[in-house]
């Protein structure tokens, strides 16, 4: 089950340099042209003598690598959202919102692991914030992890009680719970997917 990346109303816009991340999917153009612009900065504004002009520097240029990326996602250009947030991010590594929007676009292409490590990142630096959350309980379930999900999304439930979509969500991890539990009880095992039968004698 695939539960992944949309754009909602209302909500924070929501990816550290792409050599650090080899494993990530990006083009060669965004390697070469992304992650050069955001070290240049980097290197610039430590030279600078004056702090204030410099965060204002970094600032703008992570926001733009953030909305740039942001507008990509929404046209499903996910590989290229995904390298302009990771350029954000080797400018601004601790925005929780760019961890949680690297987190559905790796969703949305399949990276369950990356997915899960991203939306983790997300809650370490806003504990608070809900949709943190439900993308880390997605995560989970996509990882095959439901019983983790569930606490993730009780967690989200905490914060927004009235929330029907992490209800839903909550729902299928429990199904899923609960369907793990019916085949390990009819022998399949669910440490090796697959039936354990006895070895049988060929005469």
């Amino acid at each position: 089950m695939k539960i992944a990346w949309k754009k909602t109303k209302n909500e924070k816009k929501r990816s550290a340099p792409l050599t650090r991340y080899p494993n990530l999917p990006f083009e060669a153009q965004d390697e070469s042209s992304d992650a050069v612009l955001a070290a240049e900065t980097l290197a610039s504004s430590s030279s600078s003598s004056s702090s204030t002009p410099q965060i204002d520097e970094l600032r703008i240029t992570a926001d733009s690598f953030q909305s740039q990326g942001t507008k990509f996602a929404e046209e499903g250009r996910f590989q290229e959202a995904l390298g302009k947030w990771e350029a954000a991010l080797t400018i601004m590594p601790d925005r929780a919102i760019l961890h949680e929007q690297k987190a559905q676009v790796l969703l949305e292409i399949g990276d369950a692991w990356n997915a899960l490590k991203a939306a983790t990142r997300a809650t370490e630096l806003e504990p608070t914030w809900a949709e943190a959350w439900i993308t880390l309980g997605r995560a989970q379930l996509n990882f095959g992890e439901p019983d983790a999900a569930i606490e993730s999304f009780d967690r989200t439930l905490a914060i927004k009680p009235d929330c029907e979509e992490v209800k839903n969500d909550r729902q299928t991890a429990l199904h899923l719970v609960k369907r793990r539990k019916q085949l390990h009880l009819s022998g399949l095992s669910t440490s090796e997917s697959r039936y354990s039968v006895k070895d049988k004698e060929i005469s």
